[in-house]
């Protein structure tokens, strides 16, 4: 099994990233302040105002370990990878699958199934773990529907188009009891409809970052493997767009991003104080709260889970990994279908 390698996350405006012999070094205003192996990194991502010096973008591209630029706030700017790897037949098979609309639904499908059933956990869990604060009669009609939804599916070999209106109806459905998950700070913290590109409260700025995160990790993943993240199945091509990496995304949302939105805001390891809105109207964190999300992020995909196709213990952090050598199995004809992931 993989090796589940760290991600460096450099928050500090200011710094600036080079090379010495095989470790990265951060420095801030000259002073060494992290020395890292390059061998225990799987990828590097700075925030804001954060400089890399070409040495260290040769080792970084030499080792395949991705460097990405966000926004000082977690909007994605750019990425610099290495040499692409990987079987290009493999990459052939999946732009041919890509352009055959009836073989990307297939593969759509079982994606939005995922999706569907682990947004339908999130639910449950709030209700196994929230009995006396959730409103139960509501959430329940609700898992109901999305059982029906992902039922609706299975089996069939509806058209891409019909995928994703299905896809489209059970997103509306989940988040139309989203704010219910929400059981303290609810001043300070609530849902009425996702909001993104800016994020518009504080409860989407949270849940938008750590989409971003979670994007990078998919979308290494997939480069490891020898895929394209460009090129999709559920999410079309669009320039700029890692369609592939949405797709595989999906699966994960409810487990890396949404589950673990509710859980900082009810542990109240955020608070309400971390967040401001900008004359534009969008909001964002502070550093302070950043940090913490980063912190939280990384202990998450330190614990283990069971796989259920796999029927073994893997780290969280590994899944991305996983699930894009299952899909690379499958495309290679050496499965039957692609098994999507499933959190129990």
């Amino acid at each position: 099994m993989r090796q589940l390698l760290n991600t460096l996350y450099i928050t500090t405006q200011g710094s600036y990233i080079s090379r010495e012999r095989e470790t990265v070094l951060v420095r801030v205003e000259k002073e060494t302040k992290v020395r890292v192996p390059i061998h225990t990194l799987g990828g590097i991502v700075c925030f804001g105002q954060v400089s890399c010096s070409p040495p260290l973008m040769q080792l970084c591209a030499e080792r395949q370990v991705s460097i990405s630029f966000l926004s000082e706030h977690g909007r994605f700017w750019a990425r610099v990878e290495g040499p692409v790897s990987g079987n290009v037949l493999l990459r052939r098979e999946q732009y041919r699958r890509a352009d055959d609309l009836g073989r990307s639904s297939e593969i759509a499908r079982s994606v939005v199934i995922s999706k569907i059933a682990n947004s339908r956990t999130v639910l449950l869990r709030a209700l196994r773990d929230y009995p006396d604060n959730i409103g139960v009669p509501e959430l329940g009609s609700v898992v109901k529907r999305l059982g029906q939804i992902a039922e609706g599916l299975r089996g069939k070999t509806d058209p891409l188009d019909t995928v994703r209106g299905r896809e489209g109806d059970a997103a509306r459905t989940y988040y139309s009891v989203f704010d219910h998950l929400i059981t303290v700070q609810k001043k300070d913290f609530f849902f009425y409809k996702r909001s993104r590109r800016p994020p518009l409260d504080n409860l989407n700025a949270l849940m938008s970052f750590l989409y971003t995160l979670l994007a990078h990790d998919v979308a290494s993943a997939l480069q490891t493997i020898g895929l394209d993240p460009a090129v999709g199945f559920l999410h079309r091509d669009r320039p700029g767009r890692p369609g592939l990496a949405l797709d595989l995304m999906e699966e994960f949302r409810p487990l890396l991003a949404d589950r673990m939105t509710v859980s900082l805001i009810n542990r109240q390891q955020v608070r309400g104080k971390g967040f401001r809105k900008t004359e534009s109207g969008a909001v964002i964190m502070d550093d302070d709260t950043r940090k913490a999300v980063l912190v939280a992020y990384q202990k998450r995909k330190q614990e283990e889970i069971r796989h259920p196709f796999l029927d073994e213990k893997v780290k969280v952090g590994l899944l991305p990994f996983i699930q894009a050598m299952l899909l690379a199995r499958y495309l290679r004809g050496e499965l039957d279908g692609y098994p999507p992931f499933f959190w129990k």
